[in-house]
This record gives structure tokens, C-alpha cells and sequence, in this order.
């Protein structure tokens, strides 16, 4: 069994998570405070990914970053940059795709935070910058993991929309998830099964430890 598609998914995984936790964190606060249209619309997008077929998303990617026209043309042209069939097209679509699993439990925690918090920062003379890092993060770090987690584990799934925007295409494009559909199109079951125990196994340690940690906090008498 090639362990690439391991590999490459490992890597694929960790990039997007990384990425979204960088974008999610700023996002997530300025979705947390008050209400706007622009607001509603952008969370809105966000969330389509949770309720849009993989494959839909997918084919809307393909399109807008196609190489002939469009953003993917000017992009091309301009900076020499190709999305459609390449790893970093895997990573926009998996950030895309992943979003709303970052920024949704981390903007819950933040809006579920009592006001007095931020006011109180405020009024020892700390910035929103500072209050932001040093006051509201730190009681929101099980809602931080559980959202890197969550990202991460779903990122290792992805099928429909990595293979729309990425293709098939061996050590590049060709995830775990793919190389499962494809040992079981050859009738090579002993090949798809090692690649979905080895993502079971993956997801499965990941959704435990968040139980474990969330359990662990519960109980600690210094929360």
C-alpha cells in the first residue's frame, strides 16, 4: 500500500488548519459582536459549506479558478498561479470547505463570554487587541481545541470537493480519501482498508481527546 495519500492528506490537513485558525480567530471575534446585514450575509457563506453537496461547492470552485477565464485566468496570467489540479487548489478548497468548523464553535464560546470581561480589561487600560489575547482567549482554549480538532478531522475526510477542484493526480492531488475510492473501483479491498483505518484511527484518537479534555476541564477545580 502507497502510504502518500497518508501522507499528503496529513499535510493538506495541517496547512488548512493552521491557515483557518490564523483567519477563524480575528473572524470569529468580529462575527461575535453585534449584528449587521453584512454580518448575517457573511455568515451566511460561511455556513454553506455545512448544508451545499461537496460536489456542488467543488464545481463552483473549478469554474471561478479555472486557468481560461475568470479569477483562475487572472491569476494565472498575473502571478502565474494554477489552482485547478494542483495542491495549493486542495488547500483553498479545504479552507473554504472547513470553515464554518473553526469559526463556529470559536464565535459560540466568545458570545457565551460575560461582558463584564472585556470591561473590566478595558477599564484597566488594556487594548481590544490585548483583551482579545490575553483575556478572552484564555477562557475560550477548549473551544479553541475543540475547533482545531474539528477542522482537522474533517479536512482528513474531504472527498467531493478536493476531487472537483483537485483531481486524481498521484503525489500531488491524490488524498486518502481518494485513494479509497479508488482501490475499491479496482476491487483492491485490502488496500482500501488500510487507507480507512488509518483515517478512522486518526479521527477517532482526535475525537476522543476532546472528550477527554473537555471532561478533564469539567473537573478542574481552577476552572
Amino acid at each position: 500500500m502507497d502510504l502518500t495519500p497518508i501522507w499528503l492528506t496529513l499535510k493538506l490537513a495541517s496547512i488548512t488548519t493552521l491557515l483557518l485558525l490564523i483567519i477563524g480567530l480575528p473572524l470569529a471575534y468580529w462575527l461575535s459582536k453585534g449584528r449587521s446585514v453584512v454580518k448575517i450575509i457573511l455568515e451566511a457563506i460561511i455556513t454553506m459549506p455545512l448544508v451545499l453537496p461537496p460536489s456542488v461547492l467543488g464545481f463552483y470552485l473549478l469554474l471561478a479558478f479555472s486557468p481560461r477565464h475568470g479569477i483562475g485566468k487572472w491569476l494565472h496570467d498575473t502571478f502565474n498561479l494554477q489552482f485547478v489540479f494542483s495542491f495549493q487548489g486542495l488547500i483553498l478548497a479545504s479552507v473554504i470547505y472547513s470553515m464554518p468548523f473553526m469559526i463556529g464553535p470559536i464565535k459560540s464560546a466568545l458570545q457565551q463570554l460575560p461582558l463584564s470581561l472585556s470591561q473590566a480589561s478595558y477599564t484597566l487600560g488594556k487594548t481590544e487587541r490585548q483583551t482579545f489575547i490575553h483575556v478572552l482567549l484564555p477562557n475560550i482554549r477548549a473551544s479553541v481545541l475543540t475547533a482545531v480538532i474539528l477542522t482537522f478531522a474533517h479536512t482528513l475526510g474531504e472527498f467531493g470537493v478536493v476531487l472537483m477542484i483537485g483531481g486524481n493526480i498521484p503525489n500531488v492531488t491524490r488524498v486518502a480519501s481518494i485513494a479509497v475510492y479508488d482501490s475499491v473501483e479496482n476491487m483492491d479491498y485490502g488496500a482500501a482498508n488500510g487507507y480507512s483505518l488509518i483515517l478512522f484511527s486518526i479521527t477517532f484518537v482526535m475525537v476522543i481527546s476532546i472528550f477527554v479534555f473537555n471532561k478533564y476541564k469539567a473537573k478542574s477545580p481552577l476552572e
